[in-house]
């Protein structure tokens, strides 16, 4: 199954209003601003979207809202991940009933499978449906990491497994990945400032954090590296750099979320247990962000 995409997609935060809960229109605001801001797809509740903290009812609601501001300008994609196998299949099954373009399936966390274990919980959420799977490999998050060799076997395995997050700066990995499976899987940087150190061993795009605010930028920059402007597309990337760096100096999303209510988007709202940026915090990531 070839399937792409695009080269931009943006991990969507979920946006709440005073009391915490979900304001839909601002998910549907936002899904609409992203993909007329370089955004070729968004992804709503992985984590920078707080999906530990959502309840299903809850995500697909925002899933529903984000496909009606997305329209037919861009692809919404789904976090449908769970360290249960069953609720992981649940879940995307209820994401590919309701018309989602791809799903987006995390390792296992917390209960640390083996490599064996990944192959079976991934072997089950690709039977169960039919539209692309998107692999999630973060061991900082998950406890694991997902071997070369298991990417490889699902990928060849199941055609429907069609790319991989990497969010683990391991560029042999990428290198052996795009060496032995088909040249239509693609891999996705999952962290902003490895996004160009992937791209020259053949990563096909990025999964965003950054790109809420920059997102013309970022896609400026892969396609200036992808025509052979290695030198702007250099520049562009040591440019962003400090802000790539300093949307992680608190736990993800609080820094994009207040970046965003800075430039009066959505509020800065998060749910516990996290918690909203100190004053002192707040005005280190605004200096940064008026310094690009």
């Amino acid at each position: 199954m070839r399937y792409d995409a695009g080269e931009v997609i943006t991990a969507m935060v979920t946006p709440f209003n005073d009391k915490r809960e979900v304001d839909y229109e601002k998910v549907e605001m936002l899904a609409y601003q992203l993909v007329n801001t370089g955004s070729d797809a968004v992804l709503v509740t992985g984590t920078t979207g707080e999906s530990p903290t959502l309840t299903h009812e809850e995500e697909m609601e925002i899933l529903l809202s984000a496909r009606r501001g997305v329209g037919a300008s861009g692809k919404v994609i789904m976090g449908t991940g769970s360290n249960s196998t069953e609720t992981a299949v649940m879940m995307a099954k209820k994401a590919e009933k309701e018309g989602v373009d791809a799903i987006l399936s995390v390792v296992p966390y917390y209960n640390k499978p083996s490599q064996a274990g990944i192959i079976e919980h991934f072997s089950a959420v690709a039977e169960a449906v039919e539209i692309p799977v998107i692999l999630y490999n973060i061991p900082s998050r998950t406890g694991v990491n997902m071997s070369v060799e298991t990417i490889k076997t699902l990928a060849r395995k199941y055609e429907n497994v069609v790319a991989v997050k990497q969010s683990y700066g391991d560029m042999d990995a990428i290198t052996d990945i795009k060496l032995n499976c088909s040249k239509d899987f693609a891999v996705y940087c999952g962290d902003d400032s490895l996004t160009l150190p992937m791209l020259s061993v053949g990563a096909h795009g990025v999964i965003s954090v950054a790109s809420h605010l920059f997102g013309k930028e970022i896609k400026s920059m892969i396609r200036n590296f992808k025509t052979g402007d290695v030198m702007t597309a250099r520049n562009m990337h040591q440019k962003l750099y400090p802000i790539f760096k300093k949307l992680f100096m608190a736990p993800n999303p609080v820094p994009v979320k207040a970046a965003l209510a800075y430039r009066e988007i959505i509020s800065d709202y998060v749910r516990r247990p996290l918690v909203e940026l100190t004053k002192s915090e707040r005005a280190d990531l605004i200096f940064t962000l008026d310094s690009i």
